[in-house]
């Protein structure tokens, strides 16, 4: 089995509705987002999928979040946009994107850098 992973980041603003806490204030975070994927067939170069095509996919998804305030997004509009919920919209989005021997195995978000959150669905 492979596993390639790739980090990109962006920034964004949220709130939690619902916290009892800082965090139910606005305020935001330089998010940092760890894709892994996985398989056993490797292409006629030896390689699972390109680093470059995968950042791809994975910066079409950033791009709908980067610069926005979190709870106003479609996406959010029935959960709070907290880290977990953030890795599952990340995942599910990214889902399905790959060739059929490419299976998204895990999103991992970061909200600091001492504080992430893992998703995947097995």
């Amino acid at each position: 089995m492979y596993e390639l992973t790739t980090i990109v980041e962006f920034e964004a603003a949220h709130r939690l509705e619902g916290y009892s806490g800082k965090c139910a204030r606005l305020h935001g975070h330089n998010w940092q987002v760890e894709v892994t994927v996985a398989g056993t067939q490797l292409d006629k170069l030896g390689m699972l999928i390109d680093f470059r095509v995968l950042k791809q996919h994975v910066n079409s998804i950033i791009e709908q979040l980067d610069h926005y305030y979190l709870n106003e997004l479609d996406a959010f509009k029935d959960w709070n946009p907290s880290a977990e919920n953030i890795a599952k919209y990340i995942y599910q989005q990214l889902n399905g994107q790959f060739a059929q021997n490419i299976k998204v195995k895990q999103v991992k978000v970061w909200e600091s850098p001492r504080s992430a959150v893992a998703y995947r669905e097995e």
